[in-house]
């Protein structure tokens, strides 16, 4: 319906499952780095300078502006190398792994026992509070925020995305456990987003969560639509979303006190031979995730999925799909004049089809979230529900116009002109 992504053979509007071995394989890259979430500018402090061990778990750094908040190791090494921006901001801090060191454990008693300033406390220190993404704005949450709900997405629409019910597989107790802990941390209600058929876990198992049936169609698994469908955020309201894996890590750190470095991740695209699930850690290598599979050629890795990856070489704190692109051949540079000819021409309209509206998943008229985001009309848009979306959410639309329109860059610019609004 939408067309094709090329290399891929499928629409990305239905799931498929590509992957030749459904059991995912344990792969710990000998590198890894600690990076700023997608839109987030984190101004941090070294707790681990340059060269020195750290346990797996241990914090590297802290936010400057909120010390309670550190970045931890994703696994026992050292720290190789720190790079900071103006201002101390974080742009990567490299390590290198160290097979035979120390995990990093944690006193959970009061947290586990239902104290909720300890659990925010526990999450924060242990370098599990990057985890979570809170909307409006998509960014960590700031440290004394509650939110006026949490939606756990253990589903993803998302084309070559690993299926989450993979990822809790064997940890239906530790969900529950996590979700009846985040239950604790917001007045609202918590919901348990899951696709048709059998829910994760079961209802009077999941922390009194509510369970909310999603369709498997693209975009509906996407937690930006899940949130605007069931808490629209708005300042002062803000809402948290988190993947059902990490919650079920949160169980099991309030069981153990040791809170799991890893997540199933799928490396797939056009530019390898077969696609593949790893469970690897945080931050991973992306080199060293696609080596063996890469086909003969120039190629670019991307951290995400086909419709709203980024360039990288690490795995990103949200991430969990690796997609290797070949690398387009640049032809012959145009003459000046007709660069400068297609440089000042006007830029495609957006046509309203079918397409476009199926592509934010009926949740609002799309062309007239389209017209206020080029125009800078942000209060049309925060009326039509902008405020629950982040870039991905709108990847799929910007795909079926072709790119032309840019609709996630024209998101960002506007949620950042209303964070600096109402913070003034």
């Amino acid at each position: 319906m939408f067309g094709r992504i090329p290399g891929f053979g499928l629409s990305p509007v239905f799931r498929s499952d590509p992957f030749e071995n459904p059991v995912p394989t344990g792969m710990i890259t000998e590198e890894a780095a600690i990076t700023a979430p997608p839109g987030d500018v984190l101004r941090v402090d070294l707790v681990a300078p340059e060269d020195s061990p750290v346990a797996e778990g241990a914090p590297v750094a802290r936010l400057r502006n909120h010390p309670e908040i550190v970045l931890s190791a994703p696994f026992a090494g050292r720290v190789a190398r720190v790079r900071l921006g103006p201002g101390r901001r974080l742009d990567e801090i490299i390590l290198f792994r160290d097979p035979g060191g120390e995990v990093a454990e944690w006193d959970v008693a009061a947290a586990a026992s239902g104290d909720a300033p300890a659990l925010v406390a526990l999450m924060q220190g242990c370098g599990f509070w990057p985890r979570i993404r809170s909307r409006p704005y998509g960014r960590m949450p700031a440290s004394a925020e509650r939110p006026a709900a949490i939606v756990v997405m253990a589903t993803d629409s998302r084309p070559l995305a690993p299926d989450p019910r993979l990822a809790l597989d064997g940890l239906e107790e530790a969900l529950g456990r996590g979700l009846a802990a985040l239950g604790r941390l917001t007045d609202g209600p918590v919901f348990l987003c899951a696709a048709d058929g059998p829910p994760p876990i079961a209802p009077d198992a999941a922390g009194g969560a509510r369970i909310a049936h999603v369709s498997p169609r693209h975009p509906h698994g996407l937690a930006g639509f899940r949130v605007h469908d069931l808490c629209p955020a708005a300042p002062g309201r803000p809402v948290w979303d988190l993947h059902a894996e990490d919650v079920a890590q949160l169980g099991v750190l309030l069981a153990t006190g040791r809170l799991p470095r890893t997540r199933l991740v799928s490396v797939a695209g056009p530019a390898l031979t077969a696609s593949r699930l790893v469970r690897c850690q945080l931050g991973a290598d992306l080199r060293a995730l696609s080596y063996g599979l890469v086909r003969p050629g120039p190629h670019v890795l991307m951290a995400g999925s086909p419709l709203d990856g980024r360039r990288a070489q690490w795995l990103g704190t949200l991430d969990r799909q690796a997609t290797i692109w070949p690398q387009q051949q640049e032809g012959k540079p145009p003459h000046w004049f007709l660069a400068a000819l297609a440089s000042s021409s006007v830029p495609k309209p957006v046509i309203p089809t079918a397409a476009l509206q199926h592509a934010v998943g009926g949740a609002f008229p799309a062309m007239a979230m389209v017209r206020a985001l080029s125009v800078g009309d942000d209060e049309t848009a925060t009326r039509l529900g902008a405020l629950s979306l982040v870039e991905e959410d709108l990847a799929l639309a910007d795909y079926v116009t072709g790119g032309q329109a840019g609709l996630g860059d024209l998101l960002r610019a506007m949620l950042d002109r209303t964070r600096t609004e109402m913070a003034a």
